[in-house]
């Protein structure tokens, strides 16, 4: 299997590694140093020898970070995680601060007078650092760049990863990778800019139609580059993992200690996205005289705006997965709740996935959360905590499927008998939020920001809401959450045609259930209406097939309108899906999607 459920978190360790690392931060002169959940790449998900706060405090999630001083340490982290974070971390010596509410720079001037703030500046970005030192400074404490103080204790590091690049076929891509190095070769003379460094590995294999298995779930190659005004690009990497690539000769491959030497060698101005490059990038550039251009990555909107052929294989590979999710769902119908745990499903949904023939690897760890495990927004199933299904409770499955031709990620709340009208009803409004956006028409030029309300005016309404955003962006065989868009408060990028997101509004009760409803949409344009003003809009195209469980919705909370729109889905969904299915499940989908 790809999924594995050992317990890889754990507070056990956490008091005697902080007690070791306070220890180095005194040989250093540091009052205090960070470490942060990224790696050099600021990825999501990291390499296990680069899972330094997980190693340090026992925390795993996919995002956070802890703040050690001489007399407290804080772990930070966000809405996701407030439940997860208190049983992996030892809340003797750790305090779990709620983020983004408490600000990283306030909790260190709160709890420090004077001093200096060790950091690694390969993982911290230039925006990162340049926001802690205006909190900082006025307090009289300094930021300090220091050689990380992690690894000096971590004596069973594990090596980085080694795995072989291949090639992105061009077929699937929609362009050539010569054709990608011209258009932002172009964009860089147009902005007046000689190269520009790349720190992201998704922007670099998308923008050299390669892939990678440097990270599990995510198919990347870790590494820096440079891309030139003139088309090349030099890639920082083991070669060794290139052994199997004809990049041609406008791009070649340089050893990763090369980096920081080259980039002391060019000449500016150099454009550096201070919202992902490491501050040691700025660093480096600086210390050589070179002039920086801050900008955006020049790939994120060219990689988050997919291509014909991309939005092909997204609908081909949603079209397949949704086969395996609709086995699934027919299985679990079919078999005593009773009968079965978490860990049964996570693997029989692994199962039918491999059984398309096509499967490359799951796109994150499956959650499979049953009655309380369910409020739980990034839970992973382990053999600690694998728990058996049991009638009355609602089960929350959020699975990806990655297929060379498309990334899927997915989430349906099953019912497990009677849950009980309170469920239903909190079901319903997260079902309300989801039809909302999916049926959105907006002006061109709006945000995720300016969406993000609509899939949370129901549960508003209520007194509820929920504490992750509505929905984030994905991308074509890399990474399930890809930026820069994003539906949520904080995503300021413009919707574009041909980007893709997830739509998945919940609602978490706090040991006791959790509801979370998502399909994959690409935003469209829309068609005019008859009568509309003469105004670009913009619409949502639904990517996910699969039915939406009818025991939990109660209809007379649905207007008119939202009823059609389930009826239509549930329609779809049938014609599409049925003719893949075996007659057993095919029975099943029938029933799953008759009309409310």
């Amino acid at each position: 299997m790809f999924q594995s459920f050992e317990v890889v978190g754990s507070p056990q360790h956490g008091a005697a590694r902080l007690a070791a690392l306070r220890a180095e931060m005194a040989t250093a002169g540091c009052d205090a140093f960070l470490v942060p959940r990224a790696d050099a790449h600021q990825g999501e998900y990291v390499a296990d020898c680069d899972a330094r706060l997980a190693w340090l405090t026992g925390f795993t999630g996919s995002a956070g970070s802890c703040v050690v001083l001489k007399d407290r340490a804080g772990v930070f982290i966000d809405g996701r995680y407030r439940v997860q974070v208190r049983d992996q971390v030892d809340l003797s010596v750790y305090t779990p601060v709620p983020w983004p509410e408490t600000k990283l720079g306030a909790w260190i001037a709160e709890h420090l007078d004077g001093g200096a703030v060790g950091y690694d500046a390969w993982l911290h970005t230039r925006a990162e650092v340049t926001a802690l030192r205006k909190a900082l400074a006025p307090r009289g404490i300094a930021l300090q760049p220091v050689e990380n103080l992690v690894d000096r204790i971590w004596d069973d590091r594990p090596a980085p990863p080694a795995g072989r690049a291949w090639h992105h076929p061009e077929h699937l891509a929609g362009r050539s990778a010569g054709e990608k190095r011209t258009e932002i070769a172009g964009a860089l003379r147009d902005a007046g800019q000689r190269a520009a460094v790349l720190s992201l590995p998704d922007s670099i294999c998308w923008l050299l139609n390669i892939r990678g298995a440097d990270i599990p779930r995510i198919p990347i190659l870790q590494s820096f580059a440079i891309v030139f005004a003139d088309g090349r690009v030099t890639l920082f990497t083991d070669p060794r993992k290139c052994a199997d690539l004809d990049l041609g000769p406008e791009v070649s491959v340089a050893p990763p200690e090369a980096f920081l030497p080259a980039l002391a060698t060019l000449g500016g101005p150099v454009r550096v996205d201070p919202k992902t490059a490491p501050e040691i990038v700025f660093a480096t550039l600086d210390a050589a005289g070179v002039a920086i251009a801050e900008a955006d990555d020049p790939c994120l909107i060219p990689k988050a705006c997919k291509t014909g052929a991309e939005l092909d294989g997204a609908r081909a590979a949603h079209l397949r997965d949704a086969v395996a999710m609709c086995r699934l769902l027919a299985w679990l119908d079919t078999t005593p709740p009773d009968t079965l745990t978490e860990i049964d499903v996570v693997r029989s949904l692994e199962e039918f996935r491999r059984e398309t023939n096509a499967l490359r690897d799951i796109s994150f760890e499956t959650i499979a959360g049953a009655g309380p495990n369910a409020a739980i927004v990034h839970y992973r199933v382990s053999e600690a905590t694998n728990r058996a299904l049991a009638p009355g409770e609602l089960l929350l499955v959020d699975s990806g499927g990655q297929y060379e031709d498309g990334t899927t990620d997915i989430t349906r709340t099953i019912a497990l008998g009677d849950v009980g009208p309170d469920r239903a009803e909190a079901f319903t409004r997260v079902l309300k939020g989801m039809i909302a956006i999916s049926r959105a028409r907006f002006p061109k030029g709006l945000a995720g920001r300016d969406l993000d309300a609509l899939a949370r005016m129901a549960l508003w309404e209520a007194g509820q809401d929920y504490d992750h955003g509505t929905g984030h962006g994905v991308g074509s065989y890399l990474s399930v959450h890809e930026g820069p868009q994003r539906l949520a408060r904080t995503g300021e990028v413009a919707l574009r045609p041909g980007m893709i997101l997830s739509n998945e509004p919940g609602y978490y009760r706090d040991g006791s259930f959790g509801i979370r409803i998502e399909n994959l949409v690409a935003v469209a344009e829309a068609p005019a209406l008859p009568g509309g003003d003469d105004r670009a809009m913009l619409c949502f195209e639904t990517l996910t097939w699969v039915p939406i469980d009818r025991r939990l919705i109660v209809p007379d909370m649905l207007s008119d309108v939202e009823r059609d729109w389930i009826d239509g889905y549930h329609h779809t969904v049938r014609d599409r899906i049925g003719p893949l299915l075996s007659d057993d499940s095919r029975a099943w989908l029938d029933r799953a999607t008759a009309p409310l």
